[in-house]
């Protein structure tokens, strides 16, 4: 191949590029119309028509509705559209509509045909016929389908048996807390009884214990603890007014003498410590020593 190639760049055959020019040659088209009907012949079947149910006729007539819409194809194969020819090859509707007109004039012919043939057209009742597939092929697939559906139910009743036990175990978890709040009411109940802080003993009857109180010692609580917060808020913030310039001193707060403290002693004056020392001094100590010693 390189030295064809080598032999036709040096003739000057090659022009840029990786592959040579190769002429075209022309080659005549033979109609050989004596051989494709001797063919024709060889494998024709010579059989009766009813063997072949082959027709050839013209479109049935079109609807009143697509008469105004579409042409025919045998006259110019284009419909008429908004004032433009479009051909009828790259309409889908139209293509569709002419192979049912097609059909249409086949079946309108060829029922007459059989008819006249003496050939029945019509199923009778009590006709069967004979299933395309074998019956172990059927009952494969009867088996396929049946083994299918019995996976589904199995599935769904796991999944129902599923939501059972979620809904099992919630409630069971529900019975328990109940349960531990109920023993531990009555622990509180019996812990009150011991003390002396009630005198009821229904609790012992296996009754619920009604811990809630009643809406009357609510009320009492809640306006409690209203005044202790009213009063405390009170005490820091005092009762409104005016508080600038509040802190500041004056004459009569700078010579009081309410406040004040000696140096040597952080008692007020005239008052005395309560407290004395109990504990001797070291030579103190050292002289009991010394008595204990003789």
């Amino acid at each position: 191949m390189l030295i064809q190639l080598q032999e036709a760049f040096s003739r000057g055959e090659l022009k840029p590029g990786l592959h040579a020019l190769v002429p075209h040659i022309k080659r005549d088209h033979i109609n050989n119309v004596a051989g494709l009907k001797q063919k024709l012949e060889e494998f024709k079947l010579n059989v009766n028509w009813i063997e072949r149910l082959d027709m050839s006729n013209d479109p049935a007539p079109a609807h009143p509705e697509f008469t105004t819409q579409s042409v025919d194809l045998k006259t110019k194969n284009t419909k008429v559209l908004e004032g433009k020819q479009e051909d009828i090859v790259h309409s889908d509707f139209e293509r569709e509509i002419s192979f049912y007109r097609q059909g249409q004039a086949a079946v309108l012919s060829g029922i007459p045909f059989l008819r006249k043939l003496g050939i029945p057209t019509k199923r009778p009742e009590d006709y069967f016929a004979e299933m395309a597939k074998s019956d172990t092929h059927m009952q494969k697939v009867r088996e396929k389908l049946l083994s299918k559906e019995v996976a589904l139910e199995r599935s769904e009743k796991a999944r129902k048996l599923r939501e059972l036990r979620k809904f099992g175990k919630k409630i069971q978890n529900e019975v328990l807390q109940e349960r531990q709040k109920q023993k531990k009411q009555m622990l509180e109940s019996v812990k009150k009884y011991r003390k002396g802080q009630t005198k009821n003993l229904d609790f012992l009857d296996g009754t619920p214990i009604q811990s809630k109180k009643s809406s009357q010692e609510k009320g009492q609580k809640r306006n409690k603890m209203a005044q202790q917060r009213k009063k405390y808020k009170d005490t820091r913030y005092g009762y409104g007014g005016q508080k600038k310039r509040s802190k500041y001193n004056t004459a009569q707060s700078s010579a009081a003498m309410s406040g004040f403290h000696s140096k040597k002693s952080s008692l007020p004056p005239g008052k005395k410590s309560k407290v004395k020392n109990k504990r001797p001094g070291k030579s103190r100590r050292q002289n009991m020593k010394s008595k204990k010693k003789r």
